[in-house]
């Protein structure tokens, strides 16, 4: 048996799907053997919807099996060995090491993603030996009015919903005499279905450190924070245990690089609320008060926390960076489109054949996300809409699926971008309770400050729930639309200004379905009870 190194991918989804068991037969089972086989955890591959995975590598390349539970544990080692059958070919998910020949993962360009289920996470070795750091120490030795034209140069664009040009935000911040100034990490992912944040802090949190670390000299920072819900418990753990290594290896903490100067980064934990998603809010939790929203202008480049000017930036964001350093702007602006350069991470969820962390360049199209990517629909159902965004985004449906991921071509069809939340509805799907199912997210998340979003979003819920249950009264749907447009146009925040758009979207191309529940009281797809006396989920 030639010596070989397996790699258990232990982030949330692998553990959710019995990793940790595995891992433990996996090291009994081979200290029993005495196998020359050596044990590695590592973050997410992104196929979660064939965890837990398990990749063997040895000489002759690499196989990556899945799923391994605890029970497959024995027969895949007994493979190995040489003492039993080949594993069943419904376990092996890729013979090739570039695993070109899953189209899950072989269609995908990993960037910000390219070490999750690579390396072992928790070893800063591991993240050095793949050139960790190497980034920041170019960044360090090129004047940071450079650093800010080079990530210009590079098209990069806040991965965070907006858009807004990275290096245009670095230049306003860099610019300002106030100090101190501050870096944020904007790592409060709270949309229903997205998990792109999470897995990439679990699986190579030194990248986003060391992206914070850059910007930070870019824009002549001295302190930096990263505001992440308290519900990610692993992503939290890897996070305070890397800014510790990051620490021993004196990149960060009293004396940066030997220069003398402090730069300390905190971890901030969120009480869950969504609103703090959005970066005015974000920053007064952080100054240690409720979470609620504030007018712009100001901007957080100008006058931020206490006062200061403060750069935020989301996780993949700052996750791009070191790559644009290493390799330069003009090649991460070649691979995305001619607004916006780069690759874009999705969570790809719902009626799908295969779920999970995609990581694609930009201007790939929905219509390949969705079929090659995704395999389609499960069972081979019809494909009828994708929701873009989480509940702030809209739907997509199946007529525009040739449109481009890009921030202008999506905000054409009434989506957004976001933050790359993206849940796929099949024929079975009832688009009305859809956006009712996003609003009533939205609405019970509003924090309440302005009366547009607390009264109107909870209007546009009442309205929703009375026709999903067959209790729509004439003009309710003339009702609805005029609430659409005055909660977007007098919200006070992103939260509130967007919250319409998964019921304005669904009302565009879906309409046949709004008029069969308000005007026949009836729901196509059968999902909604229709009944009249039940209350809304």
């Amino acid at each position: 048996m030639r010596p070989a190194t397996l790699r258990v991918g232990m982030s949330t989804c692998g553990l959710a799907a019995g990793a940790g068991a595995a891992h433990r037969a996996l090291t009994r089972e081979i200290a029993l053997r005495e196998l020359p086989l050596r044990l590695e955890g590592t973050g997410c591959l992104g196929a979660c919807h064939r965890e837990p995975l398990v990749e063997v590598l040895d000489g002759a390349g690499a196989v990556l099996y899945g799923p391994i539970t605890e029970e497959a544990v024995g027969p895949l080692l007994d493979h190995l060995s040489g003492a039993g059958a080949p594993v069943p070919e419904d376990r092996v998910v890729s013979r090739r090491g570039d695993r070109s020949d899953y189209p899950f993962l072989g269609r995908q360009q990993k960037l910000t993603t390219q070490l999750c289920g690579v390396i072992d996470p928790h070893s800063l070795d591991a993240y050095l030996a793949h050139g960790g750091y190497e980034a920041l120490r170019q960044a360090r030795r090129t004047p940071p009015e450079q650093v800010v034209e080079a990530v210009k140069a590079s098209r990069l664009r806040g991965r965070g919903g907006a858009g807004f040009p990275t290096g245009a935000k670095w230049e306003i911040s860099r610019a300002q005499r106030r100090r101190p100034k501050y870096v944020v990490c904007n790592a409060d992912e709270g949309d229903p279905g997205a998990f792109m944040d999470r897995t990439l802090i679990e699986g190579d949190p030194h990248r986003v450190i060391e992206g914070m670390l850059i910007g930070a000299w870019a824009t002549g920072a001295t302190g930096a924070y990263v505001y992440i819900r308290a519900e990610y418990p692993l992503a939290v753990a890897a996070l305070q245990e890397a800014i510790g290594q990051a620490r021993e290896l004196g990149v960060v903490g009293r004396d940066v690089f030997g220069t003398g100067t402090p730069f300390e980064i905190v971890v901030k934990e969120g009480a869950g609320a969504f609103v703090c998603g959005e970066e005015t809010a974000l920053m007064r939790s952080i100054e240690g008060h409720r979470g609620m929203p504030t007018m712009r202008p100001p901007y957080p480049s100008e006058h931020g926390l206490w006062g200061h000017p403060t750069t935020i930036n989301n996780v993949e964001t700052f996750a791009a960076v070191p790559s644009i350093m290493l390799e330069g702007p003009g090649w991460f602006a070649a691979m995305g489109t001619e607004r916006c350069g780069g690759t874009k991470a999705f969570a790809l969820a719902g009626a799908i054949e295969r779920s999970g962390l995609v990581e694609v360049p930009m201007g790939m199209t929905l219509r390949e996300m969705v079929y090659e990517i995704g395999g389609g629909c499960r069972g081979g159902r019809a494909f009828k809409a994708v929701q873009l965004g989480g509940p702030s985004g809209g739907c997509v449906p199946a007529g525009l699926l040739d449109t481009r991921i890009d921030y202008e071509d999506l905000r054409a069809t009434g989506a957004i971008m976001g933050s790359g939340g993206m849940v796929v509805a099949d024929e079975t799907n009832c688009m009305v309770d859809l956006a009712r199912f996003f609003l009533a997210f939205t609405q019970d998340e509003s924090c309440g400050k302005c009366v547009p979003c607390r009264v109107g979003a909870r209007k546009m819920l009442d309205l929703l729930t009375a026709a999903t249950q067959g209790r729509a009264a004439p003009g309710d749907l003339r009702r609805l639309e005029s609430l659409c447009r005055t909660v977007e146009a007098a919200s006070l925040c992103g939260l509130g200004q967007t919250a319409p758009n998964p019921v304005r979207t669904t009302l565009r191309y879906f309409p046949e379905e709004y008029a069969a529940h308000m005007e026949e009281r009836r729901c196509p797809a059968g999902v909604c009870p229709m009944s009249g006396g039940q209350e809304a989920a």
